[in-house]
């Protein structure tokens, strides 16, 4: 049943990877995020606060990091949330809407939950910066989007940005000790969820990418899509990406590549995709669909990909044995317990 669904979305097959890997990045990049400049310098971590919290059970500290572009040095603060008892700790770096003095932004619509203790309890850390500390959610050129010139068609939209700021989060954890550099994951909801996905697509040194409800351009195959269309998403937030992206819009069948190519690009690593049954905009059976067509990819390889019965999920459905985990839960846009729960699950399974 499941493969006839996927096959009336005529999507165009899946390349070979990881040989033709460059290749897939390079469509994804020039019609879609558009182009990350590359980055070869070094990041600076200054502690700006440090504290035992939580009853002794962690680690506080908030940091400034600091890395060279080309026009001049771009900062910006990241916190750091340990467990004291579990060294080196696994981490969930986590790409967030708020900050602890700001829990939301902007938009009073945007929130998020995170179980802080829960998570500690687990043996997890978690490190995590406000996207908009990096550059802002509007169609201003401002902070990151400074410090790197950009032009064209395909140029890089914030999305891409706020990736490229998890990498250097990445590259700053891989200087502590007491932070297990080969568990660590990029996670995010909603816009934040796209980005977690194309920055575990660039950075192979996630371990693994968790998107919740990151629809339209991220883990929702664009052909056949229900809610929110190309023609939607860049109507309201071109900037997030590249400029070409919008020629796309109400012809998804004219791209070279639908969303389950970006999903691939994560293997033989881990993915864990996030769906909620009335998040209708996001559309839960296309993420779903767009899971279980980038499965072949990890096959390719000799991983399992997504391992489910040959139906459509039901509400609270849970997915965790292949290397494409997948939840649907009761509920709507938003970013809760439940989803988190299923995340850990998911790590502690898979020891990612």
């Amino acid at each position: 049943m499941l493969n006839e669904l996927i096959t009336e979305r005529k999507l165009p097959a899946l390349p070979s990877l990881p040989a033709e890997r460059q290749e897939v990045l390079h469509l994804l990049a020039e019609n879609e995020y558009g182009f990350t400049p590359s980055f070869e310098g070094e990041v600076s971590g200054f502690t700006e606060s440090h504290e035992i919290t939580y009853g002794g059970k962690a680690l506080s500290e908030r940091i400034l990091l600091s890395f060279p572009t080309p026009h001049g040095t771009f900062s910006f603060r990241v916190r750091v949330l340990l467990p004291v008892e579990v060294k080196p700790a696994p981490v969930f770096l986590h790409i967030s809407f708020h900050t602890e003095e700001n829990k939301a932004v902007n938009d009073h619509r945007i929130v998020e939950h995170v179980p802080e203790e829960e998570i500690l309890d687990h043996g997890y850390g978690i490190v995590s910066f406000c996207y908009e500390d990096v550059t802002s959610d509007s169609g201003r050129w401002d902070g990151l989007a400074l410090a790197y010139p950009s032009g064209g068609d395909s140029g890089w939209g914030k999305i891409g940005m706020w990736a490229f700021a998890a990498s250097r989060v990445m590259d700053y954890l891989l200087t502590r000790e007491d932070v297990d550099s080969t568990r660590i994951s990029v996670s995010g909801w909603s816009r934040l969820g796209k980005t977690a996905l194309w920055c575990a697509a660039q950075d192979e040194r996630f371990s693994l990418a968790i998107s919740t409800e990151s629809g339209c351009s991220g883990a929702a195959l664009q052909r056949g899509k229900g809610g929110e269309t190309v023609r939607d998403i860049t109507s309201r937030f071109p900037y997030w990406f590249c400029r070409k992206y919008a020629s796309f819009a109400g012809c998804e069948d004219k791209l070279p590549f639908d969303q389950h190519y970006l999903l691939a690009l994560i293997a033989p690593r881990t993915v864990f995709v996030g769906s909620a049954e009335k998040d209708l905009w996001a559309d839960p059976v296309s993420e779903f669909l767009c899971a279980k067509a980038a499965s072949s990819a990890f096959e390719q390889i000799g991983v399992p990909g997504l391992i489910t019965p040959d139906v459509l999920p039901s509400a609270e459905c849970d997915l965790y044995d292949g290397r494409i985990g997948y939840l649907l839960r009761r509920g709507e846009h938003w970013l809760m317990r439940r989803d988190w729960l299923a995340h850990i699950r998911f790590r502690d399974l898979h020891h990612v």
